[in-house]
């Protein structure tokens, strides 16, 4: 049960913070504007615990068949890597702004879809899968999904009721410094085990 809660509350504190800023609450906002906030948070819910179970499937695959030493020091670079695309920052592209957008047939499909497809390859899922080849799968699942749903709600949130962001340069350097120091984490740590 230990592990399952360390596993939580890491992918759940890693995956937030990595969340905002990102391209995913800006869809999360423009969504709010047109459907009721509860089908948007479905719907993000329902395309996150899928590419987060494909995130950890895939993570907990690759901690089982490498060394642990290895996958921390992989880990920690990647962190650091993590670290560095959050200073770049992130937004929608015209493609993106239109997908999210359009009306469907379903408000919740066209939700899900449009987030299920937007976080192929973002930093949330390659952060869920360096996560879940240090930690149990089943917890940072579920905090990985928690953690990115909690901060897409505060998107809507923040978009529907206060109509403005929040500040995007402290967001930014806060969640830079918090991957750059998980990643140091991981660096130290794995050192240590391989030598």
């Amino acid at each position: 049960m230990e592990g399952f809660l360390v596993a939580l509350a890491i992918s759940f504190g890693v995956i937030f913070v990595a969340e905002l800023g990102d391209k995913s609450q800006l869809m999360a906002m423009t969504f709010a504007t047109r459907y009721r906030a509860t089908t948007v948070l479905a719907g993000i819910s329902i395309a996150t615990a899928v590419v987060h179970l494909v995130s950890v499937a895939v993570g907990y695959g690759l901690g089982a068949a490498l060394p642990t030493g290895w996958i921390g020091l992989a880990a920690g670079i990647a962190f650091l890597v993590f670290g560095a695309w959050t200073l770049r920052g992130d937004s929608l592209t015209e493609d993106e702004k239109a997908k999210a957008g359009r009306t469907g047939r379903s408000a919740l499909w066209a939700v899900g879809g449009a987030f299920f497809l937007a976080e192929l390859g973002d930093k949330t899922m390659l952060a869920t899968i360096t996560l879940a080849t240090q930690h149990g799968w089943f917890g940072t699942w579920i905090g990985s999904t928690i953690g990115m749903v909690a901060a897409d709600a505060l998107a809507i949130l923040v978009g529907r009721w206060l109509g403005k962001a929040l500040p995007e340069k402290a967001i930014k350097y806060g969640a830079a410094v918090l991957f750059v120091i998980f990643g140091v984490w991981l660096l130290v740590d794995s050192i240590g085990q391989l030598t």
